[in-house]
């Protein structure tokens, strides 16, 4: 919650104790957590993804299994691009949770969970809605997921040989 309404374009809040301490004044403790159901049903979906397709394409691009920094990357790469792609929904439907407090719209600031948060995004910006955000989600995924199944498998192979 504090990441996300510092972040917001016309944030004000000039550190986390400052933007924190203002949410809880504001909203109360269940602001922090307004967006945990969504979170979750994020993360599950996009860690469980991530994984199947790292192993897939280290596979495809390594059928040997021979540790090769370069098909760790790609495949890296590539898991955390369709995984990100696949859960952009949640992550929009997560973020105006989080954000709702900064609103000045009063069905956003009211919105009360999940399913609240997908009926607001669908009548206001249509099945498109559901993607905002997508290329920039997209594009700081794959190298987060490239870097750590990279790192990963480097320790794997170091521990193995050592």
């Amino acid at each position: 919650v504090v990441k996300q309404r510092m972040q917001l374009r016309d944030s004000t809040y000039r550190s986390v104790r400052e933007c924190a301490r203002q949410v809880y004044a504001k909203e109360g403790l269940g602001a922090f957590y307004i967006s945990l159901p969504t979170t979750l049903a994020m993360s599950v979906p996009f860690q469980s993804i991530q994984f199947a397709t790292y192993e897939f394409f280290r596979k495809y691009f390594n059928p040997t299994g021979e540790y090769d920094p370069k098909t760790h990357v790609i495949a890296g790469g590539l898991a955390g691009a369709i995984a990100s792609s696949v859960t952009t929904p949640l992550d929009v439907a997560k973020t105006l949770l989080q954000t709702r407090g900064s609103s000045h719209d009063p069905r956003i600031r009211n919105a009360t969970g999940f399913w609240d948060a997908m009926s607001i995004i669908k009548q206001r910006h249509g099945v498109r809605g559901f993607f905002r955000g997508y290329k920039p989600r997209v594009l700081t995924n794959i190298p987060s997921a490239a870097i750590s199944w990279t790192v990963y498998e480097y320790f794997k192979w170091f521990l193995d040989t050592h």
